[in-house]
């Protein structure tokens, strides 16, 4: 969580469709209306290197990709983001505003692979440490109408391209997890029309901040 003198990290999180996308936008208007210098960037990704294994980990192969290959790759590029990207800016007082970062392996790999949580939490501690986000806004949806959406954007990625069982699975975990950290989780319903969802996001996020009308 941030100390003193550091930025905030802020998560968001969210199966496909959910419009992370849109809401991320409104984030960063909230943002630099309030004069906050932030940084936005993704997981997996964020830096050369760990976009080229973003590129490994969501392409379509002929090859199965073993789903222990899949977790180890997703730490590797988080390791690389942290040490590039995320910690000298949290460190240096700037905010970074990330779309998905540990908690979509807990969902993704540890419930939709089911590889369980023990061992991503090794990881997560020896390439972490104490790092963890300050807030996490969980757009939730239910997978069959997150999927139709991210169908209409185009060609589905190799993640994308599970089956329907495979992201109820990654939901319940997200929402387990919400649960189980709710002082950082902000959950908001995804279902509803795009600008409702904003303005709820909005105004719970002003609020977990602690913002006023008059900054």
């Amino acid at each position: 969580m941030s100390q003193e003198g550091r930025g905030k990290f802020i998560t968001i999180e969210g199966v496909e469709g959910v419009g992370k996308s849109t809401q991320l936008a409104a984030i960063q208007r909230l943002l630099e209306s309030r004069g906050i210098d932030y940084h936005l960037t993704r997981e997996p990704g964020g830096t050369q290197i760990s976009e080229s294994i973003r590129e490994l980990i969501l392409s379509l192969s002929d090859e199965d990709v073993d789903a222990n290959c899949e977790l180890l790759l997703i730490f590797a590029a988080r390791a690389q983001h942290i040490a590039q990207v995320i910690e000298p800016r949290l460190a240096a007082g700037q905010w970074v505003l990330c779309d998905r970062f540990t908690d979509a392996t807990y969902a993704y790999q540890g419930g939709g692979r089911q590889l369980g949580v023990e061992r991503i939490a090794e990881l997560e501690a020896m390439v972490q440490g104490e790092l963890r986000p300050d807030i996490t806004v969980l757009l939730d949806l239910e997978p069959q109408i997150g999927l139709a959406r991210a169908a209409q954007r185009g060609a589905l990625d190799r993640i994308e391209s599970e089956q329907a069982d495979f992201f109820t699975r990654v939901r319940d975990t997200y929402l387990a997890l919400a649960q189980q950290h709710a002082e950082r989780f902000l959950v908001i319903d995804a279902s509803a029309e795009l600008v409702d969802v904003e303005q709820e996001l909005l105004a719970r996020l002003t609020d977990k901040l602690g913002f006023t009308d008059n900054e």
